[in-house]
């Protein structure tokens, strides 16, 4: 999943301009678990969330550079790095208890990510308008849907709520079924 920088870019090439901000997100989102992965002390999440943070700074940093209209993209970074700090200050320095910490930041990375993944949405509404699978990366589909698979086995295996919701609902098209390969279509006992 943390390799999703080169599916976008690869999308970019090959196909209309995509917007920034699901990309500015992306490492948000990597820092706010590897945060909670601190509190926990878990390092399955501090190493996921690290890798993850440093893959996706790189390619806002190369979308940066090579992007035409660089100033949407640089206050898009810098509103949410902002949001980042302000998360932050308010985790470490008014809330003493590290349970109360612990709990909090949980809900923060499992509302962020669920709501950083609604994004999709408008692909889809594309997608039923077009009739069309053009604009959907399968690939990455069924990435994501492995991926946050993975990852609520992995909280319902520690009992962790936070990380069961917070990946297991990535995207809301994961929950549709598989969508054929416009190139290779099979046969179906229908007709």
């Amino acid at each position: 999943m943390q390799l999703v920088g080169v599916t976008w870019w690869w999308g970019r090439a090959e196909g209309p301009r995509r917007s920034s901000e699901s990309l500015c997100l992306l490492p948000c989102s990597n820092l706010s678990w590897l945060g909670y992965g601190c509190l926990k002390q878990d390092w399955t999440l501090i190493t996921v969330n690290t890798i993850g943070a440093a893959l996706q700074t790189l390619y806002i940093l190369a979308y940066l550079y090579y992007s035409p209209a660089k100033r949407p993209v640089l206050l898009h970074s810098l509103l949410l790095l902002a949001v980042l700090v302000a998360g932050y200050g308010y985790f470490t320095l008014l809330i003493a208890d590290a349970r109360t910490r612990l709990a909090r930041l949980g809900l923060f990375c499992s509302v962020f990510t669920i709501s950083m993944y609604l994004s999709p949405l408008a692909d889809l509404a594309k997608i039923v308008q077009s009739k069309s699978t053009r604009c959907l990366s399968f690939p990455l589909t069924i990435t994501t849907f492995l991926a946050s698979t993975s990852w609520t086995l992995y909280g319902l295996q520690l009992h962790d709520p936070y990380i069961t919701v917070g990946w297991g609902n990535r995207q809301p098209r994961d929950a549709l079924p598989s969508h054929p390969v416009p190139s290779c279509p099979c046969p179906t006992a229908f007709g």
